[in-house]
């Protein structure tokens, strides 16, 4: 993505200046470093998955951190390890520390996280909270009505 001007955006709406933020802060990191390769699959409705490649990484030397609205893998080589690399002909394979971030819905929740074959997968879960669930109210002072049921058993 080239360089894009939100402010029209900004000017004619409220309360959207996170989202703004957020996409600019993310098109200036996509013009930087793409290591390493990662897919992002959406599984169904409420269920997403994070693979990154990280051929040569053990488990011990990767970190993943969930903050509020934050997913951050970090990925950190011994250097002890590059003394070897002097009987390499030819190095292809990226063998370097990493640092990506992920920026969350809210609500999301990393359910789990596995490594096997040089792709670490990470399970992701949006779980909406049962009071900011929307409910149907009836008139004249009936009951709550929980319209997530409806849905459900359905």
């Amino acid at each position: 993505m080239r360089g894009f001007d939100l402010t029209p955006y900004r000017r004619s709406t409220v309360g959207f200046d996170r989202l703004f933020d957020l996409i600019e802060n993310n098109a200036r990191l996509q013009q930087g470093d793409n290591y390493p390769p990662f897919n992002i699959e959406r599984l169904s409705e409420d269920r997403y998955r994070v693979t990154l490649a990280v051929a040569g990484f053990r488990t011990d030397e990767i970190d993943i951190t969930a903050q509020q609205n934050l997913l951050q893998v970090v990925g950190r080589k011994d250097d002890g390890a590059s003394s070897d690399r002097s009987k390499f002909l030819h190095v292809g394979i990226a063998n370097r520390s990493f640092e990506r971030r992920f920026e969350l819905a809210d609500f999301v929740r990393v359910e789990k996280a596995d490594l096997a074959d040089g792709l670490l997968t990470i399970e992701l879960v949006r779980e909406i909270p049962e009071a900011m669930k929307p409910k149907k109210i009836s008139i004249n002072g009936g009951q709550l009505v929980d319209i997530n049921k409806d849905r459900d058993a359905a």
